[in-house]
């Protein structure tokens, strides 16, 4: 149980002052529900501002606070297009101040013409104009105060201000208690480090890099602590040897020969599937590696050792295409396998979940419907975890129940995992990895092209299509929005079938199931020519009559999904082409991203590169990783940190009996603190 002196921190938002159902939404948005979350939004940066009697004072991409005039309020008829309030300041000097979206309504009430006002904010050029673009702070008096004031500055979403965030945290700081210790006295002395809840205030206050390593060390420790705890209670449970006779392996008729990193692959597995400890191991591979092959040897060899095999995808999508093609290979080894999701109803499910039970059905593929209460297995000794990262370690726990003892666990990734990072996220994992592509894999040409053109392309697909080949057109986003100017799947497919008709379809995550079914149904037999996509089919999509790919505002995205989209093509026998479709202003990291995935088709070293460009954060946050994520550490911290969190992590165990002493006991803390209670779950008494 989640010890009692952490219960202020795991309160809802709401009982924070001034947060009701309005203000719950954009902090939702942000991830922040409860007291802990507000707490650990650390700022992105601190600004120091100068304050000026006028702007000839002043330089350009300077913070300062100055007091301005209202003259003249200036709306679009363009929805898109800035709300602009022009201000004059002691000197008759005019600038703008700029506002997007509904930000617009605020400056209305905020800046009535004629009435002087205190505004604090970044001095930018627009053109010939000067401008501030969201002035942070608009005051009626007292802005000059504002002057030489550090201040904090917090990643906000729609419906919050800078202002209202600082309050949030000024209140949760309030509620956070003084926690016990759980970072060895001599080492925090070393490294100068206060207390928990000092170094939180201070990391709100200030630059202090001393301040964030502590907290960045707790995060790092409570990760690696859970991990080995997890990995310590894998090795104790008594699982099922697995040793399979080749009588189904032997049967199967592939078409091409296994890659030595392949064959290097499943003979680790085999190893492992024989001991008596659960295998947990990651089977990481670049795009079109032949995962799929090795995981099916994998469920054979449990097959064959008279049990069953269940692999888990992360959507329907997902598991579709492994049942077909998973169904389609394993066709002449006589292997039963089934496809379970949470739509399958009535007599169709009933059959499954007897099969299952009877032991009929050797192997099923399904989504997180394949583990709910009711499904119950005959002999479950193995299971497949597909896109490991959209699965956090608790959900990997939960799996130890459906066989008669712990089942053995191959996680597999699509997306190259940096070496400097596995650790950190699979660090209770042995690691396969499958560096070689299948010979006979065409290098897939990558292009970059100016948004300007898009005529020339949308032409190209034309003659694409009318040469009997198939396309993807993928966009950021799925719909429009108004304070933003990011292409949007449904206007681009509105826009391409008013052009092709119904050689369009279209795919996105918010698409009701049974039309996203039947819309790749149509593309996956060729019916349709031309597929536009969110990043949806990023992964598990295998089209190989599909040798175009579009990737519409391709600097929107970071190179390991860049890969993975690229990925969809060159699955067949044609020359293939990823068009990169790029805006007109690029910032230095969107440039080398491109220059990369024209330079490079290895998913290993674009890992590398991505985690140089974007950072840990980035490819560890809370967006990609679940329950894995880390919300404090940088890549910075991860690479300097880690191996020192990962010694006391293990020296905690050792020493301290299991967690059972007194900086045992604050470990416990720590790992409820940071929601790795799965790992306090492994002990007696967890």
């Amino acid at each position: 149980m989640r010890p009692d002196i952490l219960n202020p921190l795991f309160a809802e938002t709401e009982t924070l002052e001034g947060v009701g159902p309005k203000l719950k939404k954009p902090l939702e948005r942000l991830g922040l529900t409860r007291v802990r979350d507000v707490l650990y939004h650390l700022p992105e940066r601190f600004v120091t501002r100068r304050a000026v009697a006028d702007l000839d004072e002043a330089g350009e991409g300077e913070n300062i606070v100055v007091a301005l005039t209202p003259v003249e309020h200036r709306a679009s008829r363009n929805a898109r297009a800035p709300y602009r309030v022009l201000a004059q300041d002691a000197k008759g000097n005019v600038l703008a101040l700029t506002y997007f979206g509904r930000a617009s309504y605020t400056a209305k009430k905020q800046l009535p013409v004629g009435e002087k006002r205190w505004v604090a904010g970044k001095l930018e050029r627009y053109g010939d104009m000067l401008q501030i673009v969201h002035p942070d702070h608009v005051l009626e008096e007292g802005g000059e105060n504002l002057g030489h004031l550090c201040e904090p500055v917090y990643r906000l979403s729609e419906g919050l201000t800078q202002p209202k965030v600082a309050g949030l945290v000024g209140q949760a700081l309030a509620k956070a208690p003084e926690l016990p210790e759980w970072i060895e006295a001599g080492q925090a002395d070393r490294e100068g480090w206060t207390g928990w809840r000092d170094a939180l205030y201070l990391a709100h206050r200030a630059e202090n890099a001393t301040a964030r390593d502590r907290l960045a060390y707790d995060e790092l420790l409570a990760n690696s602590l859970a991990l080995m705890l997890v990995r310590a209670d894998n090795r104790r449970r008594k699982g099922q040897p697995l040793k399979g006779d080749g009588s189904y392996r032997g049967k199967l008729a592939l078409p091409f020969p296994l890659t030595g990193a392949q064959q290097r692959s499943i003979a680790e597995i085999e190893g492992d599937l024989a001991q008596d400890a659960p295998m947990l191991r990651l089977l990481q591979g670049d795009v079109g590696a032949g995962k799929t092959v090795v995981a099916l040897e994998a469920m054979l060899i449990a097959v064959e050792a008279g049990a069953q095999a269940a692999m888990l995808a992360p959507t329907e999508l997902l598991a579709r295409q492994h049942f077909e093609t998973l169904r389609r290979m394993a066709a002449p080894t006589g292997a039963e396998v089934a496809l379970f999701t949470g739509r399958d109803k009535g007599k169709a499910r009933e059959s499954i979940l007897m099969g299952l039970l009877d032991g009929s059905i050797d192997i099923v593929v399904g989504t997180h419907a394949i583990f709910q209460d009711k499904v119950a297995y005959r002999n479950l000794a193995l299971v497949v975890i597909d896109e490991q990262h959209r699965f956090g370690v608790g959900q990997r726990l939960m799996l130890a129940g459906k066989g008669k003892r712990a089942p053995h666990v191959l996680a597999m990734t699509a997306t190259p995992i940096p070496r400097t990072l596995t650790l950190a996220q699979y660090g209770e994992l042995d690691v396969s990895k499958l560096d070689e592509l299948p010979p006979g894999r065409q290098a897939i040409d990558t292009r970059v092209i100016g948004i300007e053109r898009m005529d020339e392309v949308v032409a190209g697909v034309e003659r694409h299509i009318a040469g009997g080949q198939q396309a993807y057109w993928v966009c950021p986003m799925v719909r429009d929005n108004e304070t933003d100017d990011t292409a949007a799947a449904e206007a681009r497919f509105a826009a391409l079938k008013a052009r092709f008709g119904n050689d369009v379809v279209m795919v996105h995550g918010q698409l009701d199931p049974g039309l996203k079914d039947a819309a790749m149904e149509r593309f996956a037999s060729g019916d349709a020519k031309l597929l536009v996509a969110t990043t949806v089919i990023e992964v598990g999509v295998d089209v190989p009559a599909a040798t175009l790919m579009v990737i519409e505002q391709a600097e929107r995205f970071g190179l390991a999904q860049l890969h993975q989209l690229r990925g969809r093509v060159g699955r067949g026998a044609e020359k293939s082409v990823c068009l990169l479709l790029r805006s007109g202003e690029l910032s230095e990291t969107a440039r080398d991203r491109l220059a990369l995935m024209r330079e490079t088709q290895d998913g290993f070293r674009l890992a590398e590169e991505d985690l140089r460009l974007r950072g840990g954060g980035e490819l560890l946050g809370t967006r990609q990783s679940g329950e894995a994520a880390f919300q404090i550490a940088d890549l910075e911290q991860i690479t300097r940190l880690l191996p020192t969190a990962h010694d006391d992590a293990r020296l905690l165990i050792e020493r301290d009996g299991g967690l059972e002493g007194p900086r045992g006991e604050a470990a416990r803390t720590l790992l409820y603190l940071f929601e790795r209670d799965f790992g306090v779950r492994t002990l007696r008494g967890g």
